[in-house]
């Protein structure tokens, strides 16, 4: 067994490979940018280094600077965790080189899948089915639009290197075909080094089933079962489960053993995953799957495969890296019961999940699951990474118990000070069609506002607020209601009052007995409200009471209460002598990133929805539209500029 690894990655997967390994005693080393100098990942390992500036392309992609980092450390072998250099032949190279162990695929594996169109070719060679469309070389922008229509609308446009939904597009007319391949070729190069596209048919009622298989350098290969992850917007997964709903005997056989062919076809030794979609328009059933690719690396998901197959897939990485055989034979896994798993991100569900940054003042994760967290509270969720916070995962005996499991924790948990996506998971994992098992890759936009957009504050959210605004939990009894001994204004006539004042409205509130009567924009609500420190509330209204917690920093106050969270803002006293910038027509960063394209000059005539910008943030791109039609009066960005959360790009001047 190995000694000691180096993980060149950060964040869970980080933490996650180092818990493996601290409990199979083998040392560990962390990589860090300036940006995480304080990270989760540092701390969990024995020793860490840095390898640059806070960029990943200064830092984790700098493949020399990590494997320096290995040799200065002592470190026998190198882990690549997913992302950054996990998929990279040339980092995999020289590692090897170096001397030192690479706990993944050869690259020659790595290769022979990173691009789309090489891998579909090999794989039908092996027997494979594939998705009809155009995998060759040719790029052409006509030529490919040709393809479109020869294949027919809707088609998908996808990057043949890399994966995670970058570079894809789905185009449902041929209008709308020249802008989508320049915008997915342009991310494909920015993401992956590489703009060459590939041209599929879109199936129209899609699943989204992988299958996990590993091998290893004595000529063993397995696969572990199936995956669905079908519950995605914007190509990327949201919730994961295993095994996949609706699946027969027949067709988990049939779709095994053509992962394991494809496994085999490129020599693979490790993990790895095979992508397929299934056409579910009339059920799963085994001849209508089709490869879409091979992932050569371990996956975000591959918890809910531990769970349902009782194993540890790092663990496995790190025996077959050691030269040792399989731990198991096909025969001897079988599934245990039902797992699903849930990504909370910091994003904007009900802002088209526009990824969100800030410093996560309160983080309080459930403890009734199993958690793989990468931030901790008080870390910042920087512009530079992915915006995931943790993934959490539930297994229960049925795909029922797990749902409603995962469903409850995430009703648990608290988020202050960056936006999180806890409450949308929470209801798509209660949708009727989810719960049902009607899955398919198109449910989430189907679904829209209904999943996306979090409910208005109830009365009693905005008493809480106001309660924490006004910081009620520190004066007096407030539970009694003596008002001797209470400092909240009480005086000898009259009936005393007090009052927050929010954006949104105003509070007011007063005592009656050892309730407090609030005003609410809301609403009218009277209510007991018992503070027990740290944020934690008890909130009882006509005899019914509840948990929930408020807290306040700065101007900010965040309402946790079933299963729900609401922020509320102070207004700030001060905002009126503060000249406020007509939005009408300006066009902002809706968060930091990079500016890649810049589409229009000054002076220019523009409709309303016109592209005037596109901004990469989160290692995704964003149109930005002109609001409103008129001239560009104003442009203040060219590619290449970093931007602020809501800087000025641009301004429309109505003609």
């Amino acid at each position: 067994m190995l000694r000691s690894v180096l993980i060149a990655n950060r964040g869970e997967i980080a933490v996650r490979i180092a818990a493996t390994c601290r409990r199979l005693g083998i040392r560990t080393v962390a990589v860090f940018s300036d940006a995480d100098a304080g990270a989760m990942h540092v701390a969990a390992c024995d020793e860490a280094v840095r390898i640059g500036p806070a960029a990943a392309a200064e830092s984790y992609l700098r493949g020399e600077a990590i494997i320096a980092a290995a040799l200065a450390a002592g470190a026998e072998a190198i882990h690549p965790g997913y992302g950054f250099l996990s998929e990279n032949a040339g980092f995999a190279e020289a590692v090897g080189a170096a001397g030192l162990v690479w706990i993944g695929p050869p690259s020659g594996a790595i290769r022979a899948m990173g691009l789309k169109d090489a891998a579909k070719a090999r794989m039908e060679a092996a027997g494979v089915p594939i998705v009809p469309g155009w995998h060759g070389a040719e790029q052409d922008a006509r030529f490919l639009a040709g393809c479109a229509a020869e294949i027919g609308f809707p088609v998908l446009i996808k990057a043949r290197a890399g994966g995670g939904g970058k570079g894809m597009r789905l185009v449902e007319r041929a209008a709308d075909f020249a802008e989508a391949l320049e915008s997915a070729a342009r991310e494909a190069a920015s993401s992956f080094g590489d703009g060459a596209v590939l041209v599929e048919k879109y199936v129209a009622t899609p699943r989204h089933v992988e299958v996990q298989v590993f091998a290893d350098a004595h000529g063993n290969a397995v696969h572990l079962f199936e995956r669905d992850c079908s519950l995605q917007r914007r190509h990327q997964k949201v919730i994961e489960e295993a095994p996949a709903p609706g699946m027969t005997p027949e067709m988990r056989a049939e779709m095994g053993a053509a992962a394991v062919r494809a496994a085999q076809a490129v020599g693979y030794v490790g993990a790895g995953t095979v992508e397929f979609i299934a056409d579910a328009s009339e059920g799963l059933r085994p001849d209508r799957f089709y490869f879409m690719e091979m992932n050569t690396r371990l996956q975000v998901e591959h918890p809910v495969t531990e769970a349902v197959c009782g194993v540890d897939l790092v663990e496995w990485q790190l025996r077959v890296a050691s030269g040792e055989p399989l731990p198991r034979a096909q025969a001897a896994l079988g599934l245990d019961g039902w797992a699903v798993e849930a990504r909370l991100y910091a994003e904007d569900a009900a802002a088209g999940f526009l990824p969100a940054t800030g410093r996560l003042r309160r983080l309080r994760l459930p403890s009734s699951v199993r958690v793989d967290a990468g931030v901790r509270e008080g870390d910042t969720v920087t512009p530079h990474y992915d915006p995931m916070i943790a993934k959490l995962i539930a297994h229960a005996p049925t795909r029922e118990a797990a749902f409603a499991q995962l469903a409850a924790a995430l009703d648990t948990v608290e988020a202050a000070g960056c936006v999180v996506n806890a409450g949308f998971l929470a209801r798509l994992l209660r949708h009727g069609d989810v719960a049902a098992g009607r899955v398919d890759t198109g449910l989430i936009a189907r679904a829209g506002a209904a999943l996306a957009d979090d409910p208005a504050p109830a009365p009693l959210d905005w008493a809480l607020a106001a309660a924490a605004a006004l910081d009620l939990g520190a004066c007096g009894d407030v539970q009694s209601g003596d008002v001797w001994s209470a400092r909240d204004g009480w005086r000898a006539w009259g009936r005393a009052l007090a009052a927050a004042e929010f954006d949104g409205g105003a509070v007011r509130l007063h005592r009656e007995g050892p309730a407090w009567a609030c005003e609410t924009p809301a609403g009218p609500v009277t209510a007991t409200l018992l503070a027990f420190g740290d944020g934690a509330w008890s909130a009882a209204v006509e005899g019914r009471a509840q948990r929930a917690t408020a807290v306040r920093e700065g101007l900010a106050v965040d309402v946790f209460r079933a299963g729900r969270a609401h922020r509320f803002r102070l207004t700030d006293p001060l905002a009126g002598f503060v000249e406020a910038a007509s939005a009408s027509g300006d066009v902002r960063a809706p968060m930091p990133g990079l500016v890649k394209a810049v589409h229009v000059a000054a002076g220019d005539a523009v409709a309303q929805g016109d592209r005037v910008a596109t901004l990469e943030a989160m290692k995704m791109e964003h149109a930005l539209r002109a609001p409103l039609a008129g001239v560009v009066a104003r442009l203040d960005v060219a590619p290449g500029d970093l931007v602020e959360d809501g800087a000025l790009l641009a301004t429309i001047e109505a003609v």
